[in-house]
């Protein structure tokens, strides 16, 4: 019972730590530029880790039925296409893969 309590109180400290550094630190301070960096990348990182198993693992023994629709997502959101309509086009692939026996 007493190991519960312990995990609670680690998962709470790493749950607001994050949120309660920026509060505390000077509103001035400048971080190194390498350092802003990698923080800017974290939401991407973060995203990435989200979904690329999915995508993967969409359909089990075929990773190309994901993999086509993200391509497709891709290429769509590259061109600087609306999320409905790159959704739309990567939901369409992957039927399209699925229908043709891929």
């Amino acid at each position: 019972m007493m190991a519960y309590f312990w995990v609670i109180i680690g998962m709470a400290l790493v749950t607001a730590t994050p949120r309660l550094l920026p509060a505390l630190l000077p509103s001035g301070l400048r971080l190194p530029r390498w350092v802003e960096q990698w923080l800017a990348s974290i939401p991407y990182a973060a995203l990435g880790a989200l979904i690329f198993p999915g995508v993967w693992h969409l359909e089990v023994g075929r990773p190309w039925v994901g993999l086509a629709g993200a391509a497709a997502a891709f290429v769509t959101a590259w061109k600087g296409l609306p999320l409905g309509i790159t959704l739309a086009v990567a939901i369409a692939v992957v039927m399209l893969v699925k229908a043709m026996g891929g």
